[in-house]
């Protein structure tokens, strides 16, 4: 039988699928939004939910899935990934990106690009048309040219509200960061571990198809005056992006040097495989316990083999949500 034709069989029209996805963790507090900025999250959120479902209703691949929910948040400004990306400390959008795929462990990321519209398709390109797990700055534009995706002019990017908080960090607190817009305006010194009132942008996405395939997939724009080639967790498989389909499907927001140091999403799937953790106790160890006693915050969203998911964080609020084959999509966005 074919891999077609046993995605058309009854049986497996039954099999258990779900998509998780995230936009970001940090201090999200109700009474500093507007019901426009929530509705317009909310809106975004169910958009990208929806992208996912639609592939995995019809039977379509997990990676299909985790993609197409992603591009949807790569192309909302609301969110720290494509076209709503922050600008580095030179004035720059540097873009990072992953993708896994959990039935043959291939994986793909690009990181430090400037001119590629959707960089989780290009994450996806060096994991399929490659034989390179990461491309980097102008060797990844060009490999993406070269592969057809859409190639944009850096203005693209630019957003006024993601400039204007450049322009605040330079002209108030030069030396320091910022994890994406905050509400609290409070800056990020990179030698200060501890509490942040900050809102980490990356976007993911996890998915389980009808065949049992889990896929991860993750986004971002990095911290708002990063300096000159930063890169973070999301484009580094196993610290931000991680998926096998012996246990688990993971993507992480947050600040990023810990979750690397900490190999967060690995972390999470080893504990699962070695000590036969639920999806939820492994991420709750990670993200309630190790990156907190560490220093840093954050969270993360996962799913496992048989569709339990878990989105732990350790933050006010996290833009999430899910949808399971009965079509609910549930979208979150404070701390309950």
């Amino acid at each position: 039988m074919t891999d077609v034709q046993a995605r058309k069989t009854p049986q497996n029209r039954q099999a258990n699928y779900a998509l998780v996805i995230h936009g970001g963790a940090g201090t999200i507090l109700k009474k500093h939004m507007t019901p426009e900025k929530e509705k317009a999250y909310q809106d975004a959120l169910q958009q990208a939910l929806q992208a996912g479902y639609d592939i995995l209703s019809k039977g379509g691949t997990a990676l299909d899935a985790v993609e197409a929910a992603v591009r949807v948040m790569e192309d909302s400004p609301l969110f720290n990934a494509g076209k709503g990306a922050v600008f580095t400390h030179e004035g720059i959008n540097e873009l990072d990106a992953a993708i896994m795929n959990g039935k043959t462990l291939a994986a793909g990321a690009i990181a430090s690009v400037t001119t590629i519209k959707n960089p989780i398709t290009a994450a996806r390109a060096v994991m399929e048309k490659s034989e390179h797990v990461m491309m980097i700055g102008t060797g990844a534009e060009r490999f993406a040219r070269e592969k057809g995706l859409e190639i944009v002019d850096p203005q693209y990017f630019h957003t006024e509200e993601r400039w204007n908080s450049l322009q605040r960090l330079l002209q108030q607190h030069s030396t320091k960061m910022e994890l994406d817009h905050d509400s609290t305006r409070q800056m990020l010194d990179v030698k200060q571990p501890g509490n942040h009132d900050s809102k980490y942008g990356t976007v993911g996405a996890v998915a389980l198809d009808i065949n049992g395939d889990l896929a991860s997939a993750t986004s971002t724009g990095g911290m708002t005056n990063k300096k000159y080639g930063r890169v973070g967790d999301a484009a580094l498989i196993g610290a931000g992006t991680y998926a096998n389909n012996a246990t688990c499907a993971i993507s992480c927001t947050g600040w990023g040097e810990y979750f690397i140091r900490l190999v967060v999403a690995k972390s999470v799937s080893d504990l699962m495989e070695y000590k036969n953790y639920s999806v939820k106790k492994a991420s709750d160890v990670l993200i309630l316990d190790k990156v907190p006693e560490l220093g840093g915050d954050g969270g993360l969203i996962a799913i496992d083999k048989n569709g339990n998911i878990a989105m732990p964080f350790n933050t006010e609020g996290m833009y999430r949500g899910y949808i399971k084959r009965d079509g609910k999509a549930v979208v979150k966005i404070y701390k309950e």
